[in-house]
């Protein structure tokens, strides 16, 4: 009965993780064309639900990924108990929570993993780590795949504005690609659905598997994948308006040709590495765009303070989650009254920090109120025309 309880709880947090990070990633597809106009807000993330959850059919690698190659389980490794899966959600919610509340976009999926690395090494020890995949397949892509989706973005902003070089100086000129961005933000959308709801389906089927409900080394169950989609999904609609307004207003002034090229990178990157089975940070793939597109637009500024900020969270990320974690699983190990201490202690923390973001709330009926104005021309340096030389 005890443990019964447990991983209906188990699966209860990690539902609710999924539906965290649906709106705290909205922001990863639908900043931009919020930011230019090309999708009213409430419209962007209504699209972004419906795309999300149909993305979360697609495909099960990265969710394999986590079932089965973070943590080492089977016979050559630990059977992980269902409490410390608990505890790393904690972790990982509390530190999903957190940044929200400061408008910090920062990695549900590193969260995720720091939470679980932090209750293993709690209930297992250093042993209990396959660090291999944890690098090959988590600090790697961290780390080249937003240098790689930014240099994609610079390099498709510069092709954009040479391309339509003849709407220079006009109001900005360019509302092909604010039609565009439709399309390239659903992309981005439908490939979050593909990477990030995997998480939880991984997490649901860990914690399956360590009861000896599920054969290890299997991919997760229909019903799983069904409810994650609807999660991740329910969560997308409640729009993460903080993170959209900094992704959007926060790192530069986004016109239509810059979303679009900045979307169109984010969805390459993203499906290249569901694909692969990498578990990527959506987050750090969607802020990297945006940067490389504002440096590929000539008059554009990019606010490296607040892309700064952005990278200390992305830095604490894991280390934070972790020690969360880890704490959660200090306490789990008393059992089914541990679990329920860290289940009430998580609700006071999370009602907290909702509490206080109702002192200064961003909704859909202000997120664009500092929102760049893509009415306006762009502002391109022309070079002086050449002197004509006077004949003597």
């Amino acid at each position: 009965m005890d443990l019964t309880l447990i991983v209906v709880l188990v699966i209860a947090l990690a539902l609710f993780f999924d539906f965290t990070n649906g709106f705290h990633d909205t922001a990863n597809a639908m900043a931009t064309p919020i930011a230019t106009g090309a999708l009213r807000p409430k419209m962007a993330v209504a699209l972004a639900a419906v795309l999300n959850l149909v993305g979360a059919f697609l495909s099960t690698e990265v969710a394999k990924t986590i079932s089965g190659g973070i943590i080492k389980e089977g016979d050559d490794g630990v059977l992980i108990t269902p409490e410390l899966i608990f505890a790393g959600l904690i972790g990982a919610i509390v530190w999903n929570m957190v940044t929200w509340l400061l408008g910090l976009p920062s990695s549900s999926s590193h969260a995720l993993f720091g939470g679980l690395i932090g209750a293993a090494l709690v209930g297992f020890g250093l042993q209990a780590i396959d660090f291999s995949v944890v690098m090959s397949k988590v600090v790697l892509p961290a780390i080249l795949a937003p240098l790689t989706a930014g240099l994609v973005a610079f390099t498709a902003t510069k092709l954009a504005y040479a391309i339509t070089r003849r709407y220079d100086g006009k109001p900005d000129g360019r509302d092909g690609f604010r039609y565009a961005q439709i399309f390239s933000s659903s992309l981005v959308a439908l490939a979050h659905g593909t990477n990030d709801a995997q998480k939880t389906m991984g997490v649901i089927t860990l914690t399956l598997i360590s009861v000896g409900l599920q054969p290890a080394g299997s991919g997760p169950e229909f019903w799983v994948v069904v409810v994650c989609a609807v999660a991740i999904a329910l969560g997308t609609y409640m729009g993460g308006w903080r993170i959209i307004k900094t992704l959007g207003t926060g790192l530069t002034d986004v016109k239509p040709a810059q979303g679009f090229a900045a979307e169109t990178s984010t969805a390459a990157t993203i499906l290249a590495s569901s694909h692969l089975g990498f578990a990527l940070s959506t987050t750090q793939v969607a802020s990297g765009s945006v940067i490389g597109s504002g440096l590929g637009r000539r008059g554009s500024k990019v606010r490296w303070r607040t892309a700064g900020r952005i990278g200390i969270g992305w830095l604490l990320t894991l280390p934070a989650a972790g020690a969360v974690g880890a704490i959660a699983a200090l306490v789990a190990h008393l059992g089914v009254i541990g679990v329920i201490i860290d289940a009430v202690v998580g609700v006071i923390v999370i009602v907290g920090i909702f509490l206080l973001s109702r002192r200064s709330e961003v909704s859909h009926k202000n997120v664009v109120s500092e929102v760049a104005d893509s009415g306006r021309a762009v502002k391109i340096k022309r070079n002086p025309k050449p002197k004509r030389k006077v004949k003597a």
